[in-house]
Formats: C-alpha cells, structure tokens, sequence
C-alpha cells in the first residue's frame, strides 16, 4: 500500500532529496544537484520564498521504501501579480507507476484545495524564477544550467492523471565557433542605426549596477504570461548565488540616451562542472571540480528582456552579438537560449535569425481544482 507522507524530519528531507539519485542513476544524461545546496534550499531559513508563500514536501511510500515525491506550494505574489488563485506543485519524481502517480498529484490537489485554490499549477520549482516545466521532448541530451531533465514516461503520468498543457516553453541550441555572419551583419546594422549602449556589468560599481539590473528586471518582464516578479530579498539572494558564478563580460546592460533598456545575463553550463561531483562536495570531486570548469565548452543564455517602450528596436540581437563576441574566446562555443514561451514569437524569430535551433520542449501544466 503507497503512503504519501509529509516531509517533517531531517531524515524524510534526506529521503526527498536523494530519490533522484535511484531514479536516474542509468539516466547519463541527469546532472545531481548538490546534496548540501538542496538542503539550504528547502530551508525557510535560506530561502526567501518562504517569507512570503506556504510549501509543504511529500514523498510517496511503500513497504518502506520511497518512490516518489512532490511539493504542494502556494505563491502568493504570484497571485496578487495575475489576480488568481493558484496553487502549484514541484519537485514531481516518480517510478514509473501510475499508482504512485496518482497518490502524489491527489495529495498536491488537495492540499491546495484545502487552501481555498481553484487551479492546480506545475511543475514549478518552487516558482518561475527557478527551474519550470517538464521535459517533453530533447531527452537525448544533459540540461543546462537551472534547466530541468526527466524520463519520457513523466509526461503520461502527468496527462493521465487530469494534467491539462496551460504553457509549452521552448530551448534553443546554437553551435557556432565564429560569430555567424548574419549576426555580425544585423549587429553592425542595428548600431549604426540607434547607436545603442551595450555595456557589461562594472564590477566596480557592483551595487549600481545590481540595481540597475534590477529595475530592468521589475520592468521588462511584466507582461509575459506567468512571470511572477521577485521580491527584493529574493533578487538579492539570487544575486549572492549567482554572482561568485557569472562572468562580468556576459552580464551585459543596454542603455538608450543614458537609461537603462535592457539586461541580458548568459552563464557558463556550471552542469559541466556539476555533472562530475555527482551531488557531492569532497577532495576528489573538487578537484575533479576544477578541471571541468577549465574545459566548459557551452553557456546559457539564462534571461534577456527590454523595456517595452525600447523594443524592436534591435537590442536583443545586440546582445546575442555581444554573448557571442565575448563567450567564444572563453571557448564557449555552444549555447543554450532558454526558455523561451511558445507565445513569444519575436524572440522565437530572432533565436532562429540567430541560427539557434529549438531542441528541447517544456510544459507547464494546469488542473482545475473543483
């Protein structure tokens, strides 16, 4: 008989996070998070989602043994941002088996419906902001940084379960050892024409800069379907997180007549790092750590917006210019534009202008909650 069991102890939160480590241990493609950076995560004493929104963690078990797991969260800002009322769920892993499945999407609902929510929404992790959707289509290859991997199987237990698509979300790859010379062409264009400002993050004014990022941030997204805007305390422990792995040359800011527009930010792929610790920190795998971050060979185009009243103006191909002219000496030849929303056709136009294909394939899911 399948248990579905609130996450209260130490040794649950263990549980919780080590299934995946069962699961996919024949998958080569899964990259393990770190084992200690998921504790801290679902700790309301380092994450500042739980200042604001309610999670409860579950796992599924049977004859002692877990099989599954899920998260049922609510995300207040999310609803006062779209005047809704959802309620989410995350962190899904499951044996293939639609009784466990079912037990844990049941638990999801009602947990939710309990709390008065109308839709049950996911899988978010814990919130747009982090890792979304569920892997469709591209299981061929690992993710990339902040992205997310599962088996093909979850996408039948997702729709037979009730699991209806509210958002498909779109990767695009892009291999290139020299500038593609429509990008050079369209660059040099675009300049000549607006003379835009593409400048990379100042590390010696960090703290303007972050706060000019910022502004871009609360500004530039506001009308895209889900976007939930951080709270202060949650950009800034973004920013800590982020900011020891950034390189400065590829946080890059557009500004027009002196304002800021826009704000692109592209990573090295740390999963080619985090693929060799296989979740764990020790002198071999961090010396095994080090080496591989000598040899990244790809990076991930992780956000991009301008202003509204700055768009189409060619910004955005700036700052793809500007990536490329500054990644590829860094040997980063590769390139992941992710995600991109299937609603948005302009950046799906300029992505394919570029020479990006799309390859992977995320989906958000809805079910009514009656």
């Amino acid at each position: 008989m399948i248990q579905v069991i609130a996450v209260q102890s130490k040794k649950q939160l263990k549980q919780f996070i080590m299934l995946p480590f069962r699961l996919y241990r024949n998958d080569s493609c899964w990259v393990a998070p770190l084992i200690g950076e998921q504790k801290k995560f679902f700790d309301p004493r380092h994450n500042p989602f739980y200042e604001h929104s309610e999670a409860q963690l579950f796992v599924a078990v049977e004859n002692d043994r877990v099989v599954g797991r899920i998260s049922a969260h609510t995300n207040t800002e999310h609803n006062k941002e779209h005047n809704d009322n959802c309620g989410f769920f995350g962190f899904f892993e499951s044996e293939d088996r639609m009784d466990v499945a079912r037990a844990l999407f049941d638990q999801a609902y009602r947990w939710n419906r309990e709390r008065g929510r109308d839709t049950l929404r996911g899988p978010l992790n814990f919130t747009v902001n982090d890792e979304a959707g569920l892997l469709i289509d591209g299981f061929e290859t690992s993710p990339y940084v902040m992205m997310t991997h599962n088996p093909p199987y979850y996408q039948n237990l997702y729709e037979s379960n009730g699991m209806v698509k509210a958002m498909d979300m779109y990767a695009y790859y892009s291999d290139h050892k020299v500038i593609p010379e429509r990008v050079d062409r369209a660059a040099q264009l675009i300049q000549k024409r607006y003379g835009h400002q593409i400048r990379h993050l100042d590390k010696h004014n960090l703290k303007r800069d972050i706060e000019t990022v910022f502004e871009i941030y609360t500004k530039a997204w506001e009308y895209n379907w889900g976007y939930v805007p951080m709270t202060k305390a949650e950009f800034d422990h973004t920013v800590q997180m982020l900011l020891p792995l950034v390189d400065p040359q590829l946080v890059l800011i557009a500004e027009v007549d002196g304002k800021p527009a826009g704000f692109s930010l592209a990573m090295p792929n740390y999963n080619e790092v985090l693929k060799v610790m296989k979740g764990r920190i020790n002198p071999v795998t961090i010396i095994k750590a080090l080496l591989a971050k000598r040899r990244i060979t790809s990076a991930r185009v992780v956000t991009m917006g301008v202003i509204r009243e700055y768009q189409n103006r060619g910004i955005d191909t700036l700052f793809y210019y500007h990536s490329y002219k500054y990644g590829l000496p860094k040997g980063y030849y590769k390139a992941e534009f992710s995600w991109v929303l299937e609603n948005n056709t302009r950046m799906m136009q300029v992505a394919e202008m570029l020479g990006a294909t799309p390859y992977k394939t995320y989906r958000i899911y809805d079910q009514a909650i009656v």
